[in-house]
């Protein structure tokens, strides 16, 4: 069963899930916003949640969509404002996931997403969702994944 990791990471906690699921066999693909966040983390922050609030779409550098090779399908996004982050609402809009089996990985600084878990469900309701708290500095919370 062949199995892809899609996912996001500005401060490096979707990294550590992605090295983590590719040494479990998945192939990982990473997707990168085609404009920089600002330079000041306040900035990151008030930006990124406030798009998130509004499920803003951010362009993203080209990447593969096609995901028609694989069964099970990962999706990674760090939690904005409660939110998924603006780069992982493309690939919802961009990757057709009809047919999949979904999971969805999210990491934040509470492990808590309730308003993510929520966009989940309405846009996938049978989709799995594991929430990570910080798995770059908690590297034994990423035994959860053993789960997908």
């Amino acid at each position: 069963m062949s199995k892809l990791f899609i996912y996001y990471s500005q401060s490096g906690n979707g990294d550590a899930v992605a090295d983590y699921l590719q040494k479990k066999g998945f192939d990982v693909r990473k997707v990168v916003p085609s404009k920089k966040p600002p330079k000041a983390f306040f900035l990151q922050i008030l930006a990124g949640g406030y798009g998130a609030m509004r499920e803003r779409k951010e362009p993203l550098n080209a990447y593969d969509t096609d995901v028609s090779a694989f069964d099970e399908i990962a999706i990674g996004s760090p939690v904005w404002n409660g939110r998924l982050s603006c780069p992982i609402n493309t690939v919802l809009s961009d990757v057709k996931l009809a047919g999949k089996k979904v999971a969805f990985v999210l990491y934040s600084g509470s492990g808590e997403a309730l308003k993510a878990e929520a966009q989940i469900k309405k846009l996938l309701p049978d989709a799995a969702i594991i929430h990570l708290k910080e798995p770059k500095d908690n590297p034994d919370a990423l035994y959860r994944l053993s789960e997908l």
